[in-house]
């Protein structure tokens, strides 16, 4: 018994219950606790209750993991509606699309994650096709340090620069190869900026604020990875293609 795994305690909770509700073979004293052997006699009955009902675990084990699920599903919901306008709406979070739109897709992504690289055009078609959608960009580094200097350095041309944060958030996604920080800053020389001033607006406190908002909220809707979607109250982890997209944009404008 001490081999099984800890969901089926459910099961095992539920089937002492029966037991003891009826002690058809526990001679117990209802005043008292039971007995050391009364215990193990119980043990031994669940134990062959088990044993000749293998399926009742499969079935414990699958309730248990519903539960999780749903409960987890409910948090998520409450979670994205209490934050939503931060989510949505924040001025520290570039913005891309139509400003006035009226649906606003939120992406959380890591400039070194191969599916953020991989979606990166068929979002980008998707909005301007649409023409009403407004992007919101999250930047959510999650794949080491390198990750983590690629996120400050675009947010802190969002602070100083915003007209040149789309230029620069293109070349970063979608480039090949290693994004050291000469690289970085030759990207940002491409796109007319100066690499001290990049570096000056890097050091600037938003930037670090930004992430750690932005990980606390992703953390907050079960967004482990990148890329992750919200869109109208729907959170999609993971890479999606033009016609899901669309869809849930579709969604998203009914309410």
């Amino acid at each position: 018994m001490s081999k099984l795994f800890p969901a089926v305690l459910c099961a095992m909770i539920f089937i002492m219950s029966g037991l003891l509700a009826n002690p058809t073979n526990v001679k117990a004293d209802e005043s008292k606790a039971l007995t050391d052997a009364q215990t193990k006699q119980v043990e031994q009955l669940i134990e062959k209750y088990l044993d000749e009902n293998p399926e009742v675990v499969i079935q414990a084990i699958h309730k248990y993991q519903q539960q999780q699920e749903e409960e987890q599903r409910l948090r998520q919901v409450h979670n994205l509606e209490s934050m939503r306008e931060l989510l949505e709406r924040s001025d520290t979070s570039p913005v891309r699309g139509n400003p006035e739109g009226d649906v606003t897709l939120v992406e959380f992504f890591d400039y070194r994650c191969g599916y953020c690289k991989r979606v990166h055009s068929t979002v980008t078609d998707t909005v301007k096709a649409d023409g009403n959608v407004r992007l919101v960009y999250k930047e959510f580094p999650v794949l080491g340090p390198e990750s983590v200097y690629l996120a400050r350095a675009s947010l802190g041309i969002f602070f100083t620069n915003p007209d040149k944060y789309s230029a620069f958030h293109d070349a970063l996604i979608t480039s090949r190869g290693q994004l050291n920080p000469a690289r970085v800053m030759s990207i940002a020389e491409d796109i007319g900026l100066k690499a001290a001033d990049v570096e000056a607006g890097m050091k600037d406190p938003r930037v670090d604020e930004e992430i750690q908002r932005n990980i606390q909220m992703a953390r907050s809707l079960g967004i482990n990875g990148t890329p992750g979607f919200v869109i109208g109250s729907a959170i999609v982890p993971g890479a999606v293609d033009e016609d899901a997209l669309k869809s849930f944009i579709a969604q998203a404008r009914k309410g």
